[in-house]
């Protein structure tokens, strides 16, 4: 969704495609790294739980609760402590060698939170500012090529128009 329509964009339903976009911070970056890993998305689907623990559930749903009104408010501190995946992160993190070093380089370099891009293998971070967002995405890939995996990084604003048509 976001990638076509841009920004930060909730998914209220799939059903009938409703979705809201996100008022997004003028100073949140993405750091992206991408390792040079394949998973396929069915696989990254296949190992989730089939039933998710209420206490988990409603720990999510805090989280979403906080990740928009973070983003609505400009509340950077309350982005970086609702950006906690307790339902998909757990599991998919299996396929992504050294994801939690991954993601404490991360934290360790200044990033709001880090988590795992839909399926993987792309790690995110949330960031405040570019200069924070480079430190970012360089520690989180020097994890990856100190242990042998290659990848790349990217650096960006919260892209709020979507795909667009170039000629």
């Amino acid at each position: 969704g976001p990638c076509l329509l841009g920004g930060i964009l909730l998914v209220r339903s799939n059903k009938d495609l409703d979705t809201v976009n996100l008022d997004v911070p003028e100073e949140l970056y993405a750091a992206v790294v991408l390792p040079d890993l394949q998973i396929l998305t069915v696989e990254a689907r296949n190992i989730l739980r089939k039933e998710i623990p209420m206490k988990d559930a409603v720990t999510q749903w805090g989280n979403l609760g906080g990740m928009v009104a973070g983003l609505m408010k400009s509340d950077y501190e309350l982005i970086g402590r609702s950006l906690q995946d307790v339902i998909a992160e757990p599991y998919r993190s299996k396929l992504i060698p050294h994801f939690y070093e991954v993601k404490q380089a991360a934290i360790n370099a200044g990033a709001l939170g880090c988590s795992i891009s839909g399926a993987g293998p792309a790690v995110f971070a949330l960031c405040r500012g570019d200069e924070t967002a480079f430190k970012v995405a360089i520690a989180m890939q020097f994890v990856f090529k100190d242990v042998g995996i290659g990848c790349e990084r990217y650096i960006s604003t919260i892209n709020t128009h979507g795909a667009m048509r170039i000629k």
